[in-house]
């Protein structure tokens, strides 16, 4: 009998991958799972690509347009980017920002729930965390306790008694410098990924983002550096 398959959901970024490495060590066979949904950059799928090679996954890209409704800061040119000032601090989120992209993970969890019907997976992991995020309400616990509850009600597989849908969160309780580490204890290269909402045209990370803050501050709180900054300087 062949390792157990999962579900990885996999932008590109330093969560994802983070994620996707730790199923590997778990002794899952993982299928990695993108979205090219209308995102303001193709940057974090080119990334994504790299990370799922580096760790041996097959890749599947999924085109869906979440532009026609708009509403997000990522998906919708009309609204900006918040940017913080330089060596800016990222508080505790007090209510939910505009790059919040409307029923996201919800979206992205039913393509892998299919996906992983199909492929006779019971596993899907995604790199939710209600610690060290920017308000999003579908990267609670209580959203993923729900959803695997719908799943397991939702699918032939479970239904039938074949097998049960686990939706695996294991960064919801890390910080970012938490997650980091534990990437780099699985020899994650960091370097590979990327983070940033509003790149410039060449793929530079703006530093002044939400998750380019939170990234900043998770390698800040570890004392390592940012293989992704130090080679853009170098």
């Amino acid at each position: 009998m062949g390792a157990p398959k999962a579900v990885v959901l996999l932008s590109g970024g330093l969560d994802s991958t983070t994620v996707l490495a730790m199923a590997r060590a778990a002794g899952f066979e993982c299928f990695a799972l993108s979205f090219r949904y209308g995102q303001r950059h193709g940057v974090e799928l080119a990334a994504a690509g790299r990370v799922a090679a580096a760790f041996g996954a097959q890749h599947a890209i999924v085109d869906i347009d979440l532009t026609m409704f708009g509403g997000s800061a990522l998906t919708d040119a009309r609204i900006a980017v918040p940017h913080h000032g330089d060596g800016a601090v990222l508080a505790a989120a007090s209510e939910i920002p505009v790059t919040y992209v409307p029923a996201r993970n919800t979206i992205f969890l039913s393509f892998a729930l299919a996906w992983a019907e199909t492929l006779g997976a019971g596993d899907i992991f995604i790199g939710v965390s209600a610690i060290d995020y920017s308000g999003y309400p579908d990267c609670r616990p209580e959203y993923i306790a729900a959803y695997e509850r719908m799943a397991n009600l939702a699918t032939k597989a479970a239904v039938t008694g074949e097998r049960e849908i686990s939706i695996h969160t294991p960064l919801v309780s890390l910080s970012k410098a938490e997650t980091i580490a534990r990437g780099l204890a699985l020899g994650v290269d960091y370097g590979m990924t990327h983070s940033c909402y509003d790149p410039d045209p060449a793929g530079v990370p703006c530093g002044t983002c939400d998750s380019c803050l939170l990234r900043r501050r998770g390698f800040s709180e570890l004392g390592v550096p940012d293989p992704l900054t130090t080679r853009q300087r170098a």
